[in-house]
């Protein structure tokens, strides 16, 4: 079992990419589901904290694994 309920891939993507394909994503998820996200771009981290702090949805885990930025983020009910 993941700990996650979608996963969105917007490596390769620049700001504001990877927050348009976030928010699209989450729009299809239910209350409480979790979407990780997997990005490439620095400024993610950044993006991705105020993003939650504006809409309301959980950021659950921020992690750098190499160039990569992995996100977990929970859709508010």
């Amino acid at each position: 079992m993941s700990d996650f309920d979608q996963e969105l891939d917007a490596r390769g993507l620049n700001c504001p990419l990877p927050i348009l394909r976030a928010k699209k994503a989450l729009n299809d998820l239910n209350g409480g589901e979790v979407l990780k996200i997997l990005s490439t771009d620095p400024g993610s981290v950044k993006d991705f904290d105020a993003f939650a702090q504006q809409t309301g949805n959980e950021l659950l885990s921020s992690t750098e694994e190499g160039s990569e930025f992995h996100f977990l983020m929970r859709k508010n009910s």
